[in-house]
Formats: structure tokens, sequence, C-alpha cells
């Protein structure tokens, strides 16, 4: 999992949160806790996706533009880090004279391919909405 999916999920999220669903980079790069330029890289693919708009000049900035409860993490995973759960090295050899070293390739992209299954089904059944909401009820809490 890359940190771009934390990152557009949690300005995504910070978008529904404000009255007119508008934000600099940079105040999204201090709610979120890290540097615009990343924001805007992010920001950007998000912009592609179709979940955000922007608005140059004063007062611009970044306006969400879907509704945040037909938005889905899945989405946003899909759109930011689909695959990374694969490593970008795995054990093995198709050419080696042993079972285990021969196979162990093909078997662990089986199942890191499940794995990523699984994920996107647990990540389609959360909204930006709901995690808004856990927001404000983690805050209830307190």
């Amino acid at each position: 999992m890359n940190s771009e999916f934390t990152i557009a999920v949690h300005s995504l999220v910070y978008l529904a949160y404000l009255p007119d669903g508008m934000a600099s980079s940079e105040m999204l790069a201090d709610n979120v806790n890290t540097n615009s330029a990343r924001i805007r890289k992010v920001m950007s693919t998000l912009r592609k996706s179709g979940y955000v708009a922007t608005r140059e000049g004063a007062g611009g900035g970044y306006r969400l533009t879907a509704e945040p409860d037909k938005v889905t993490l899945g989405d946003i995973y899909r759109a930011m880090a689909q695959g990374s759960l694969m490593p970008s090295w795995c054990s093995g050899n198709p050419d080696m004279d042993c079972v285990v070293g021969s196979n162990m390739n093909e078997v662990m992209f089986g199942i890191f391919c499940t794995a990523e299954k699984h994920l996107e089904a647990h990540f389609n059944a959360i909204t930006i909405r709901d995690v808004l909401g856990q927001i404000r009820e983690c805050s209830d809490c307190e």
C-alpha cells in the first residue's frame, strides 16, 4: 500500500467535511500533515479520475466534484494504488531445477492477486461519507 492512497482518502474526506467542499493545496497539506507539492501530485490524479476539480487564482483550490456517498475507497484504491500489494521482487526462478524454486514466483503472484481482490472488495463497501461518519463518531467520544 502506498501513502498516496491515504493522502487521497484524507483529502477527499476533508473536502467532503468543508461546507463549500473547497480547499487550497496548502490547506489540504496542513490538514494531512504533508507538503503541498505532494498534495498537488495526488490531487492531479484525483482530478484526472473525476473526483475533484481545480479553480485557479485567488480563492482557488480543489473542489470535490463527486458525491461522498457514491465514491468508495475501492474507487480511490484503483486510481491511486492498484497493484501496490504485489512486491517488486519475488523469490525463485522458473528455470531452476527445483520444484520450490521454479514455482514460488507464480504461486506468490496468485496469493498476492487474491489478497488484492479481497482488499478491493473490503474497500468497495466503504464510502468517503462512511469515513467522514467514523471521524465524527470518534470526535463524539472525546
